[in-house]
């Protein structure tokens, strides 16, 4: 690349390397549901990915190229945005509705590598009405670009509320804790203990996540198939909407946060599903790679805050800033198949301890340290075995409140998938107008796809009739979990 050192902006972060690497490839599907039929033509698409959609982000005009030394940059390029947009003919339906055909389309485009001679990014607009929506668009966006909170932040960015375009989004609230004043007296009664069981678990489970990204794989049951090769695996796409007034109700009689309950709820109903399948399985190791933003904020910021390097003090800059939990998914007993909402207790308990253990920094470094002594590709192959020894990847991303609007379409819908990790489930989570839709990327031909959906919504029906058993006012926890 001689006589370009003048056109490189800036080096690729270490986590984008690692995920647009031989090893490793992966993408992100946000697939947003129109309320009317799109009638957006070719020039008003074209103007708006021109207008609005480049100029959020230089990567979004930028490709991946290695320099003299075999590091990896960004270099800005002229754009020929039509060659990104994609607008498919499906074949006349017997019916008035096209979801088979939009199923097997979005199988299609989550197993095609993005070319990597122009930007990681293309738009699909299907204009035929599914019974979710009248029209459908599909960004996908490579995933090396940035992580949810970065391309949600785009996201909001070139959307504006439905009902006033002039008000901005609302948010669901996230509490941060504040920092106390340190007190020598406080610390050494109450903090000493805290330590030694932070460096106990940090022990604990930094080694626990080395064996697990090197030698020990989680079991073959109906949720891992252990293919080798994941150009072969192709998957489906599915999604289940739940209220959230209904998880909310869970967390008030429970005392837990939302996240407590959602957890539990995947957990408990992917063992339903492979007790369904193979009544053995469901007392099968099999682990969780929970997805953790590891940005100390609140809520989102604007994209003009986030590459603005100096005041991101606090971790809010673009890109991938993001940290994996191993998180093993509770056996299923007789006791939890009565009680589901046990499920929910051991996530909040093994979730909650993870974060305050500093294994994945320590993981980070192990990571950054490979990378040094035996390059990039090496790091890549650790985060791939880290997947691939696990049985699922759960990611998380909170939406607006009010309903989103694109060029005058309201958006009825939103969820988004990630692709290409070499798994056979990808389960991915996003609030949004009061909603809370799961999707889940499930391995063709090996998960079936509507007992799935059919556990998922048994396991909220279940743990909803345990947790209304429960008094709000009641102290529930056993002592073991407080």
């Amino acid at each position: 690349m001689e006589g370009f050192e003048e056109e490189i902006e800036e080096p690729v972060s270490p986590t984008g390397q690692y995920l647009n690497s031989s090893s490793l490839s992966v993408c992100i599907l946000g697939v947003l549901e129109s309320e009317i039929s799109i009638s957006i033509d070719d020039n008003q698409t074209l103007s708006l990915l021109n207008n609005v959609f480049l100029p959020i982000s230089t990567r979004f005009s930028s490709i991946m190229i290695k320099d003299h030394n075999g590091e990896k940059k960004w270099k800005k390029v002229d754009v020929k945005v039509e060659d990104h947009v994609y607008i498919p003919m499906f074949p006349t339906s017997k019916s008035s509705l096209y979801d088979e055909y939009l199923d097997d389309y979005m199988s299609k485009i989550a197993m095609e590598h993005l070319p990597q001679d122009r930007p990681l990014w293309e738009i699909h607009i299907i204009k035929y009405p599914t019974k979710n929506a009248a029209g459908t668009l599909v960004f996908k966006l490579h995933h090396a670009l940035g992580d949810g909170y970065s391309l949600m932040g785009a996201l909001l960015s070139c959307l504006e509320r439905a009902d006033n375009p002039f008000l901005p989004f609302t948010l669901p609230s996230s509490k941060i804790r504040p920092k106390s004043i340190f007190n020598t007296k406080a610390f050494f009664k109450r903090s000493f203990p805290s330590i030694f069981s932070k460096v106990f678990d940090t022990i604990s489970d930094f080694g626990w996540s080395m064996l697990k990204s090197s030698l020990v794989e989680d079991d073959v049951t109906p949720i891992r198939s252990c293919e080798d090769d994941i150009k072969l695996r192709k998957i489906n796409i599915s999604s289940v909407s739940f209220s959230m007034d209904r998880i909310k109700e869970v967390k008030s009689r429970l005392g837990v946060s939302t996240n407590d309950v959602i957890a539990g709820l995947i957990f408990f109903g992917i063992r339903l599903y492979m007790h369904q399948m193979n009544q053995d399985s469901s007392k099968n190791q099999s682990t969780a790679l929970v997805l953790l933003n590891t940005r100390n904020i609140g809520g989102y910021k604007s994209v003009k805050e986030m590459v603005d390097i100096k005041n991101n003090n606090d971790g809010s800059a673009w890109g991938n800033q993001f940290a994996f939990l191993h998180v093993s998914i509770p056996k299923l007993s007789d006791k939890k198949y009565e009680n589901p909402i046990e499920f929910i207790w051991e996530a909040h308990k093994e979730i909650n301890r993870k974060k305050n253990s500093l294994a994945t920094p320590l993981t980070g470094m192990i990571l950054n340290m490979v990378k040094k002594l035996r390059g990039p590709e090496a790091s890549a192959k650790f985060v791939y075995n880290t997947l691939r020894n696990s049985s699922t990847t759960i990611s998380n991303i909170i939406g607006p409140m009010e309903q989103m609007a694109l060029a005058n379409h309201p958006i009825k819908g939103l969820y988004f998938m990630v692709v290409g990790p070499p798994e056979s489930l990808t389960i991915t989570i996003m609030s949004y107008m009061g909603k809370l839709r799961i999707a889940f990327g499930l391995e063709k031909d090996f998960i079936d796809k509507q007992k799935f959906i059919s556990c998922m919504e048994s396991s909220l029906e279940m743990i909803i009739t345990a947790a209304r058993k429960i008094s709000i006012k009641e102290n529930i926890f056993p002592l073991h979990y407080c």
